[in-house]
């Protein structure tokens, strides 16, 4: 007996061993499945998703699903098992009070589907709404400082308890929902042993069946119910499961991007010569509101060109489209002749170096910051080359550990981060050169040491760039061989500084708004 005791053991280890594994395989593989389907969405998909929501399906949806490996389906199993081998033997017994036990584990497995679909639903809900606090959270630990400023706590916590109390809502439904469906287990276990006591009596005394048999009957059919009821417990968990992590298996069946799966072109040699041809575009949230109409511009290779206008209209639009972080809805954009959505678009990005507007830096140090991205072999000369050529390595060095000084948030000002993102851009040695309001964060003299980048960019012959700015500040692009004036989506002006001023146009009256707000 206890030989036997021992072997059982075992073989329940054993088993629980084997699920553990499964399960951490599982939920590794459906992690890495789930965050390399996310990471080839289009631009446009993580306009509409959350942060938090994201974060909250990559965490705690994917453990969710771990029960079900690790511990429903093992027990599952093992009930499911169990339960058969009673009610094989409980035929055996007596086959008419077999098929009463049969019914009512049959009625117990009805409620128990029906349970289990309302555990899924709720899931769903819970996840969603909790996906929801974890992303106001989110929002409002990033943005402290703001809060603080404003006083705005209160609100904050207002907005969080508002996705608390229907998270509570449903799980209160949910509880309520368990404690009726133990109820009806518990009625239908006792209905069970009442049923075998008084129908076992009677045919005890008709002499069908013994005493004994009547005993093992009632101690079998007291497996089967609990069989029955712990395989109920684990459906219901594994419906709630599969409920949080259907989402999850939504974004997971996500078709990558047209532009990792499409097999572009790479040409020998890229000119830097781009021409958009009667570009039109508008946000697919806001169709109704075109952002660019009908654009013709034509920027020749190693031409530098500004593109200025009122906030809103459509110049860092442009530059997205160019950078194929979104497709234009009319028109067509080319490089070197060849339409953009035909080129290998991983190809063309090595070519391209890119400064935005606010620079995020990744929490790594420096150098590893500055070589971000680049293909080619990077030795730490050409590192500090190029955070010179960005006027970033007098402050890096007098950093802690210089150059290799992990990032923070508190450490560098605005202006430094942009700085370094300018060298990340320069060490890719690019053919194409966009500065997306580049000096918003620098001061007065490092505004004048990007300029000096700019002339530098111009006046090196040996690898001419063509490179595009967008600047409110005007002062910055007075010497770029031309300036495009944006004005509601389309090119209003086009000119040198010089011939623009002549015009007495739009980019006129901007320039004399900011020499009087200087003044």
């Amino acid at each position: 007996m206890c030989y036997r005791r021992n072997m059982q053991v075992k073989i329940y280890g054993l088993r629980g061993c084997c699920f553990g594994i499964a399960n951490m395989i599982l939920v590794k593989r459906m992690r890495e499945t789930l965050y390399s389907s996310l990471l080839l969405q289009e631009i446009s998909f993580f306009d509409g998703e959350t942060v938090g929501d994201l974060t909250s399906r990559l965490g705690s949806d994917c453990q969710q699903v771990s029960r079900v490996i690790g511990n429903d389906l093992n027990l599952i199993m093992r009930n499911v098992l169990q339960g058969t081998g009673a009610l094989i033997y409980l035929l055996i017994l007596s086959w008419p009070l077999g098929l009463c036990t049969l019914v009512i584990c049959s009625s117990l497995a009805a409620i128990m589907t029906v349970y289990g679909m309302y555990q899924k639903k709720t899931a769903k809900l819970i996840q969603e709404y909790a996906a929801s606090a974890n992303e106001v959270a989110q929002e409002t630990f990033s943005l402290m400082r703001t809060v603080r400023v404003y006083g705005t706590e209160k609100q904050e916590l207002k907005r969080y308890n508002h996705w608390l109390d229907k998270l509570a809502e449903v799980s209160l439904r949910q509880s309520a929902a368990y404690g009726v469906w133990n109820l009806t287990f518990n009625t239908l276990y006792h209905a069970t042993q009442i049923i075998a006591v008084l129908v076992g009596g009677m045919y005890i005394l008709a002499g069908h069946i013994t005493a004994e048999k009547l005993t093992k009957f009632i101690l079998y059919s007291e497996w089967l119910i609990y069989s029955t009821w712990w395989v109920g417990d684990n459906v219901s968990s594994l419906m709630q499961s599969v409920g949080a992590s259907e989402k999850v298996f939504q974004l997971m069946d996500l078709l990558p991007s047209d532009q990792f799966i499409s097999e572009g072109m790479a040409l020998q040699k890229l000119q830097g010569h781009i021409e958009f041809v009667n570009v039109s575009f508008q946000y697919l949230s806001r169709e109704m509101v075109p952002v660019l109409q009908h654009i013709n511009l034509s920027i020749h290779p190693g031409e530098v060109v500004a593109i200025v206008g009122l906030s809103g209209s459509g110049k860092s639009t442009m530059v997205n489209l160019l950078l194929r972080l979104y497709e234009p809805t009319n028109g067509q954009i080319l490089i070197d002749g060849v339409p953009l959505n035909e080129l290998d678009i991983k190809w063309l990005r090595v070519k391209i170096g890119y400064v935005g507007q606010e620079p995020k830096l990744f929490r790594m140090d420096i150098s590893s910051n500055i070589k971000y991205g680049c293909t080619r072999n990077i030795k730490q000369e050409d590192v500090e080359w190029a955070a010179k050529l960005a006027y970033a390595h007098d402050f890096i060095t007098l950093l802690p550990n210089g150059y290799n000084t992990l990032v923070d948030d508190d450490l560098l000002s605005g202006g430094q981060k942009q700085r370094i993102a300018i060298a990340r851009a320069i060490l890719r040695d690019p053919t194409i050169l966009i500065l997306d309001e580049a000096t918003s964060a620098l001061d007065a003299e490092s505004e004048h040491n990007v300029k000096g980048v700019l002339r530098s960019v111009r006046s090196d012959l040996s690898s001419r760039r063509t490179v595009i700015v967008i600047a409110h500040r005007l002062s910055t692009i007075q010497a770029a061989d031309r300036i495009v004036v944006m004005d509601g989506g389309q090119i209003a002006e086009m000119g040198s500084h010089n011939e623009l001023l002549h015009k007495n146009g739009l980019y006129a009256r901007l320039t004399r708004r900011q020499t009087d707000a200087v003044v």
